[in-house]
């Protein structure tokens, strides 16, 4: 990366964490800063900040689970629950727009860059995922079992499901490059 491309990208992530941490600010000075709905906030804006500074650094999984099980993609578990149906969605509806770096356009067919691309956004999403949860288990502790469900059932659609479909994702496309560099 040249150094004022370097420059450019670092000026729009810091530009964009500002942004949105001054959102935040501006919605708990309204809601205040115990509302949950700040927690849900600062999931959102962590995985819009990891996705812009991608060009930067890139979030990794932990190694230990990185690696793609064989059932992942043999088995019929994703199959039942609704993974497949789930990325057929997000590929057929408006949704595809929320991560246009997972998907093929028509002028790069760059393999390995989507592989990247699919790992990093399976990253962002089990790290938003993590943090999250430790948020959804406190608000169980203290007593708040609706919102905790409520936060439950986000966390499962923006997170679980996409780290499992962009797993199955990351599995295809293994298999894929590792059918052309047996080939080429």
């Amino acid at each position: 990366m040249s150094p004022l491309h370097y420059s450019r990208t670092l000026i729009v992530v810091v530009g964009t964490a500002l942004a949105l941490g001054l959102s935040i600010v501006m919605l708990a000075q309204v809601i205040g800063y115990a509302s949950p709905w700040i927690a849900l906030l600062v999931m959102f804006d962590f995985m819009a900040v990891a996705k812009v500074a991608e060009p930067l650094f890139v979030l990794r999984m932990p190694a230990s689970l990185s690696k793609i099980r064989p059932w992942e993609l043999t088995g019929d578990l994703y199959s039942q629950l609704g993974v497949r149906l789930f990325g057929t969605m997000l590929r057929n509806t408006p949704l595809r727009f929320l991560n246009m770096g997972v998907y093929f356009s028509s002028n790069a067919r760059d393999l390995n860059r989507l592989y990247r691309r699919v790992a990093s956004a399976e990253a962002f999403h089990f790290w938003a995922a993590l943090f999250f949860m430790a948020y959804i288990g406190y608000l169980y502790l203290s007593g708040r079992p609706q919102i905790a469900t409520g936060f439950l059932a986000v966390q499962v659609l923006f997170n679980v499901y996409p780290i499992l479909h962009l797993r199955l994702m990351r599995g295809r496309l293994d298999a894929i490059l590792q059918r052309q560099h047996k080939n080429g």
